[in-house]
């Protein structure tokens, strides 16, 4: 895999992530009882995004070391 080929699977493998682990953890400010005025009681209380940042770039170059040791040569070598 070139390093085009890197690029593209890193930032499509980061999306994903990122969409994986948007959810984990949220909580609505209704649970927590603390509904700031003039938002949607359902609004994340805190969203904790540079935590979720660090794991879908975790997560990403995770998928995109995968990607080159293991289904890059796969198909080089099955598919001819």
């Amino acid at each position: 895999m070139n390093w085009v080929g890197g690029v593209v699977v890193f930032l499509i493998s980061w999306w994903v992530c990122l969409f994986v682990v948007l959810p984990i953890g949220v909580r609505g400010q209704f649970e927590e009882g603390d509904v700031t005025e003039g938002t949607e009681e359902g609004a994340p209380a805190r969203h904790m995004m540079p935590k979720k940042l660090l794991w879908a770039t975790i997560g990403a170059a995770v998928c995109t070391v995968l990607a080159g040791l293991v289904v890059i040569p796969l198909l080089q070598y099955y598919g001819g």
